[in-house]
């Protein structure tokens, strides 16, 4: 069987699709191709306005899932017009979340697997999510059993910190059981602040963040939140944290530079406190998603964390905005070779579970 495989991302952070074409005949993962499409304008704001309830849900959200499956089509092509003659074994594709609640035993993740499968002539596999929760877990994170595979070192006490939309860690101790959970936000309202004051899609470098001034009484207010002293297993999205969820903690005359400062703040403590409080011994911290460039970010992490290591994952082999879709194509892999994509330890399921629905070309 081929050991080619797609993946293809899009996150919280709602900027596009990150698709990669890799290798996995051996533990660690050859990429042979890479692309990003961004998302249009009137798409990122249909994905935005669906993870609200709002009218005519289904049919929006399934002309959304026809739009998104078009423009993993598009990925897909763009992958295989880097290499000649791939046999592709399948697609992973996470989908789009839009609703997450493990709480009440599901979790939605935008895509027509189908209409996927019809257009590039692949297999497709996607639903990843939906069987953990339905064996009681948390259906997220599901990177952490890759972690484990590509990033474990048998010497070192590693922790990998996956900076997306929404933070999760994976604890990979010398011995004893792998750990992970999701921390709280990453770049989810980073950006949409940004977005709102300064009609950008991000801040570069977390450039003007650096220019404001942490409000230590908005910070104290955000982290004060409930779900950031939960024990794992835990799992958070855009139904927690939101712009609404950050309209209840302001007073309303900060200065807007401030916020932004306080919310790189926010994601830098409630990452820095969860490794201190789950992850005890770590010797090296990795950061792999887009937060891993966000030199800001990452400069706080450093200074919270010190004496500890902080690198990207680019150091142990892959890089750092190429792991999650890696991941997922990893995940394809593990369901079309039968085998549990889920570590029960970090969902909470019951059990190993065979993860994903497989759409035939």
């Amino acid at each position: 069987m081929s050991k080619l495989f797609v993946g293809l991302m899009s996150g919280t952070s709602l900027d596009g699709v990150d698709g990669v074409l890799v290798d996995l005949e051996s533990t660690k993962p050859q990429h042979l191709a890479h692309a990003h499409q961004a998302f249009s304008s009137g798409l990122r704001d249909e994905l935005l306005a669906l993870n609200t309830p709002g009218g005519n849900e289904l049919a929006r959200a399934a002309r959304a899932a026809n739009a998104l499956s078009r423009l993993y089509a598009s990925t897909v092509k763009v992958l295989l017009a880097q290499v000649a003659d791939a046999n592709i074994c399948a697609i992973g594709c996470h989908g789009q979340t839009v609703r997450h609640q493990p709480a009440d035993g599901y979790t939605i993740q935008l895509v027509n697997g189908a209409l996927l499968a019809e257009l590039t002539g692949l297999d497709v596999v996607c639903d990843f999510r939906s069987r953990d929760i339905a064996a009681g877990g948390e259906g997220a994170p599901l990177v952490p059993a890759f972690h484990q595979t590509v990033f474990a070192d048998q010497n070192t006490h590693r922790v990998i910190v996956n900076i997306g939309g929404i933070a999760n860690l994976t604890n990979l101790p010398v011995s004893g059981e792998v750990t992970g959970f999701d921390c709280g936000p990453g770049n989810v309202l980073l950006d949409a602040w940004m977005l709102r004051h300064r009609h950008q899609p991000f801040d570069r470098d977390g450039a003007w963040a650096a220019g404001g001034r942490v409000i230590p009484l908005l910070l104290e207010r955000l982290c004060g939140d409930g779900f950031f002293t939960r024990t794992p297993p835990k799992s958070s999205g855009r139904d927690l944290v939101n712009a609404d969820w950050l309209g209840r903690q302001l007073a309303g005359d900060e200065n807007p530079a401030d916020v932004q400062a306080t919310l790189l703040a926010l994601t830098a403590s409630t990452i820095s406190d969860a490794i201190s409080r789950f992850c005890a011994g770590a010797d090296e911290i990795y950061l792999c998603g887009g937060g891993a460039r966000n030199t800001a970010l990452v400069s706080l992490l450093s200074k919270s964390l010190a004496p500890h290591k902080v690198a990207a994952t680019d150091l142990l082999g892959i890089n750092a905005e190429f792991v999650e879709a890696t991941a997922f194509a990893w995940l394809a892999q593990r369901t079309m070779e039968s085998q549990p994509g889920n570590l029960p330890a970090v969902t909470g399921a019951r059990g190993p579970r065979l993860l994903g629905a497989i759409y035939r070309a």
